[in-house]
């Protein structure tokens, strides 16, 4: 039988969320390219979604939420790369098809990474005085998302 998951706290519950439209950023390009979506245009998105959401959201857990586990920790040493790689992506200039794709990828495992493996294990070990912090801070922001050109649709 294997162990019901871990219910998420709170104060990480806004952080989730946050995953939750990341895993849609990745459907939304995959969906783009099987409807043979120019790569510009699914580019113009994912750099906006990177801008609005992702930057914000990556520094909130650097400098927040791994904090709560030691920084040689392997698990926050491979967010942490991630993280760096995944700005890489995200900073080519071309609309190059090959980095979209690999960024569709790398969020998704990325984001189940820190779901299933990373986010119960900070659970684990964080006080209830940390939590409340990041709850304090952390204020769970209405996703607004660009509706402009639809192109996974």
């Amino acid at each position: 039988m294997t162990p019901k998951p871990l219910k998420r706290h709170k104060a990480l519950q806004p952080l989730s969320r946050e995953h939750h439209h990341g895993l849609l950023l990745s459907w939304k390009i995959r969906n783009g390219f099987n409807k043979n979506i120019d790569s510009k245009r699914i580019k113009i998105y994912a750099d906006w979604f990177f801008e609005t959401h992702l930057m914000p959201h990556f520094e909130m857990e650097e400098n927040h939420i791994f904090s709560i586990l030691e920084n040689d920790n392997e698990l926050i040493k491979r967010a942490l790369a991630e993280h760096r790689r995944l700005r890489r992506l995200f900073s080519e200039t071309e609309a190059n098809p090959k980095t979209l794709s690999k960024i569709e990828e790398e969020l998704e495992q990325h984001i189940r990474f820190e779901e299933r493996v990373l986010f119960p294990e900070i659970q684990k070990v964080a006080s209830e005085e940390q939590l409340l912090h990041i709850e304090k801070i952390h204020q769970p922001e209405s996703f607004k998302d660009n509706l402009e050109d639809e192109f996974w649709k």
